[in-house]
């Protein structure tokens, strides 16, 4: 597979080589006949949309132009809006900070595209607390775009008035999930809502409403310039496009760079971060999408395709495409039950599956990192995550689940191992 070419890349400036401002912006391309993208009407653009085969870039990957499409065509007598989830809270993940803070035009004019293409009048995008400057390089940004009268009243001309709005959080993970974000946003605690109703019929203060991920919106206005069919050539059938990988770790570059889906796991490790510290053959696993899909051993890794279809294949998940190289002086059982405690600190404590069953198994994880559990709770904590996975109102006890279920599916004998030989000298617990 031939890498993607320069020409062929959407965030040209993610590096921030370049200045971040609008006068730079329109020099790399954005905001160039918006006007005439938005006159081609809602149906053509969400129609477009869909051929194009992009998928969610938040980790769920559900098509892009579909959820575009479930906001009501008629009008609701209430406003619509768009809610751009900047909370950017999995380990691992780095992509959209760089573009909020390299390239923030992008998805200034992205929010008013699907806006536009959903009449959604006006665009919420819920910041992530932690992200200080990049919060006020998109403040500046939607400023820029308001004084040259790209949005705001009479938008580019186009006669449809559109307002944006930069929202900041304060650091909870839980307000990734779009439902928690939504209630953030009006206030009030963050914790999932059920679903029906969906945020398409009941999202923002009862009204309709999407949510959709920083990179998918920014990508929105390429894709409609360039075509559908441009962006439907990289990558393979229902994974196409490119993507941002975030890959950090045991590699020699760690990195954040711009692919084609569907590229082979190896070569992106060797041609963009110089491959795994030590040499492939040092290689010990794998979390390919962020920290809540499961972990790949090498055997696995040495042929798998980086897509959605590919991983789930392979019981694991394309995710936000946050890659986490560990190499064998890792030890795997201590980084899993690092990631069971975040689960446990993060948890809403709305369900009580997760409520419970994340902290009882970052206990059970502790103990089996320090060898002084018995061979037989290997099974328990197995059938304990598989009671707490799809028993939540949101995905977040499957996200502290998967990890512990990849770990124990590729990682068994060294757990056993661990418990029959205490190999390990004893490791201080994670505070409470």
């Amino acid at each position: 597979m031939a890498l993607l070419e320069d020409k062929d890349r959407i965030f040209t400036n993610l590096y921030g080589y370049h200045p971040w401002n609008l006068e730079a912006a329109k020099q790399r391309g954005d905001w160039d006949h918006t006007k005439a993208i938005l006159d081609r009407g809602r149906d053509a653009i969400i129609d477009e949309m869909k051929a194009s085969g992009l998928r969610g870039r938040g980790g769920a990957g559900f098509p892009t132009g579909v959820k575009w499409s479930f906001m009501p065509k008629e009008n609701t007598g209430k406003p619509h809006y768009l809610v751009v989830n900047a909370d950017e809270s999995e380990p691992g993940t780095c992509k959209d900070r760089e573009i909020m803070r390299n390239d923030p035009h992008k998805l200034v004019e992205g929010c008013l595209v699907a806006s536009y293409a959903m009449g959604a009048e006006a665009a919420y995008i819920y910041i992530r607390g932690e992200y200080r400057h990049e919060y006020k390089v998109l403040e500046a940004a939607v400023a820029e775009a308001y004084e040259a009268g790209l949005i705001g009243k009479n938008a580019c001309g186009s006669g449809f008035d559109f307002d944006i709005y930069v929202h900041h959080g304060a650091g909870a993970y839980i307000c990734g999930e779009e439902t928690a974000l939504l209630e953030s946003l009006e206030g009030k605690k963050g914790q999932p809502r059920l679903k029906p109703p969906f945020p398409a019929m009941a999202g923002l203060y009862g009204c309709p409403t999407t949510v959709n991920n920083v990179e998918s919106i920014a990508v929105a206005p390429t894709i409609l310039r360039r075509g559908a069919a441009w962006f439907s050539s990289f990558g393979r059938e229902n994974n196409t496009g490119t993507k941002l990988f975030c890959i950090s770790g045991h590699v020699e570059k760690p990195c954040n760079v711009e692919e084609a889906l569907s590229i082979p796991m190896r070569e992106l490790l060797e041609k963009h971060c110089g491959g795994v510290r030590g040499g492939w053959d040092n290689l010990l696993a794998v979390i390919p999408g962020g920290s809540s899909v499961p972990l790949l051993p090498k055997h696995i890794c040495d042929d798998v395709l980086m897509d959605f279809d590919a991983l789930r294949e392979v019981q694991s998940g394309l995710g936000t495409a946050a890659v986490i190289v560990m190499d064998k002086s890792t030890d795997i059982i201590k980084a899993i039950a690092r990631l069971s405690y975040f689960y446990k600190h993060e948890s809403c404590g709305q369900c009580t599956p997760c409520r419970e069953g994340t902290g009882w198994m970052w206990r059970v994880m502790e103990r089996l990192v320090r060898g002084e559990a018995e061979v037989e709770e290997i099974d328990m904590l197995l059938d304990v995550s598989k009671q707490i996975e799809g028993r939540t109102i949101c995905a977040l006890g499957d996200a502290a689940a998967w990890p512990v279920q990849g770990l124990i599916r590729h990682f068994r004998d060294e757990i056993v191992d661990r418990i029959k030989n205490r190999t390990r000298v004893q490791v201080p617990a994670a505070a409470e």
